[in-house]
């Protein structure tokens, strides 16, 4: 446990704060490849973190929400700050929603400088995206240290040197 608390604290120096997280987004699309396999689709996203989720404020019928819908397994890497990981998509609904007051405030602030300009909080399309994290790498002084992050059990294990 205490390794995985170490990881956490990694995180939330990284990403929390009410910071702005660009993530790359990657979902599964609706539609397989010319082979039939499932085709992965990647974007990039403005993200705020706590506690093991990122939080991501979205039109409920753009093709990521449609995407989740269908298959809600999903994968995230956090631009420049080497970190990647597994999670589930889960849409919370419309930001308006008095269930999502508090979520609702912490986005706004992290977003502050464009979320009015982004975002029309009028359409019940406006929506909180959930990535609850399942797994991931926080990558440490260019593989330096590794730590392997297990957020459903809450566990971590580290490769190279020990934090």
């Amino acid at each position: 446990m205490e390794k995985y608390a170490k990881g956490m604290t990694i995180l939330e120096e990284k990403f929390g704060s009410s910071k702005d997280n660009v993530l790359g987004l990657a979902t599964i699309a609706l539609e397989p490849s010319t082979d039939g396999k499932p085709r992965p689709i990647v974007r990039d996203v403005n993200a705020f973190y706590e506690d093991g989720a990122f939080y991501v404020v979205t039109y409920g019928k753009s093709a990521k929400m449609q995407q989740i819908a269908q298959n809600n397994e999903v994968a995230i890497a956090v631009n420049f700050e080497w970190f990647n990981a597994s999670g589930v998509g889960e849409n919370m609904g419309w930001v308006m929603k008095p269930e999502n007051a508090e979520m609702r405030t912490k986005l706004r602030k992290a977003f502050e400088e464009w979320y009015d300009m982004a975002n029309n909080e009028d359409s019940e399309n406006c929506c909180i995206l959930k990535i609850g994290l399942t797994n991931g790498i926080i990558n440490l002084n260019h593989n330096e240290t590794l730590i392997y992050m297990d957020f459903v059990n809450k566990t971590a294990t580290v490769k190279g040197k020990d934090i």
